[in-house]
C-alpha cells in the first residue's frame, strides 16, 4: 500500500470522511455513532477518524478506496492489485507481464519502454507495485527509485529493481533509497512472481 511515514498523524473529520466516500456528512456521523465505522472524540467533541481505519470501513463494503486515502495508509493490505513493469527490452518486458498475468491473474498489469512512459503510468494508473529496470536509457534510475519515493504523485508503490549491471554497491544504494527488494538479471520468473505474491499479499 503505498506508505506514508506520517500516516499515524493524519486524521480525518467527519466531513472529511464524507467528501472521501461520497456521502453527505450526517451519513458519516451516522456510521460512526453505530461503531460502524471506528473513530475517537477530540477534547472538543468532534469525531476523527484514522487512515488505515477509513480504508478497512470502505474495503468491507466494496467502496473504491481513493488514492489520496491509500497514500495516507501504513497497512499495505489497501495496496492496489496493480503493477507496472517499467523495462526498455521489450522482448523481455512482454515475456515478463506474459509470466506474471499466468501466474497471477488477480493483478492488472502495466508496461513501460522508457522513463517518460513509467511517470505518466504511475500518475495515471497508480500501480502498488513497479518492476523497474535500474539501467534505463536517458534517465538516472537512482534518481528515479528516489523520485519515486519522495512525492505521493506517483502512490508510492513498492518498488523491486531489477539490472543486469554489475557492482556490488548498487544494491545497498537502491535499498537505502527505499526499494523493498533487488533481482540480477538474468531474472528466474517464477521466483519473481513468488516475491511480487508476497508483497501484495
Amino acid at each position: 500500500m503505498p506508505q506514508n511515514d506520517d500516516s499515524k498523524f493524519v486524521m480525518y473529520s467527519a466531513l472529511e470522511v464524507a467528501r472521501i466516500c461520497g456521502v453527505v456528512n450526517q451519513t458519516a456521523i451516522n456510521w460512526i455513532k453505530k461503531n460502524s465505522l471506528k473513530a475517537f472524540k477530540t477534547p472538543g467533541g468532534q469525531f476523527r477518524v484514522y487512515p488505515d481505519d477509513l480504508a478497512e470501513f470502505m474495503h468491507s463494503r466494496d467502496m473504491q478506496i481513493p488514492a489520496e486515502l491509500l497514500f495516507a495508509c501504513s497497512n499495505t493490505r489497501f495496496l492496489p492489485k496493480s503493477l507496472l513493469i517499467v523495462d526498455d527490452d521489450r522482448g523481455l518486458n512482454s515475456v515478463v507481464a506474459k509470466f506474471l498475468r499466468t501466474k497471477l491473474p488477480g493483478i492488472e498489469i502495466f508496461q513501460a519502454f522508457d522513463g517518460f512512459e513509467a511517470g505518466s503510468l504511475m500518475t495515471e494508473k497508480h500501480p502498488g507495485c513497479v518492476i523497474l529496470d535500474l539501467d534505463l536509457p536517458g534517465i538516472d534510475g537512482f534518481d528515479l527509485c528516489r523520485r519515486i519515493n519522495e512525492t505521493d504523485r506517483f502512490g508510492k508503490p513498492i518498488i523491486i529493481v531489477v539490472t543486469a549491471l554489475e557492482n556490488e554497491d548498487i544494491e545497498q544504494n537502491v535499498l537505502s533509497l527505499g526499494v523493498k527488494s533487488f533481482v540480477h538479471k538474468p531474472l528466474d520468473l517464477l521466483s519473481l512472481a513468488q516475491l511480487i505474491d508476497s508483497v501484495f499479499k
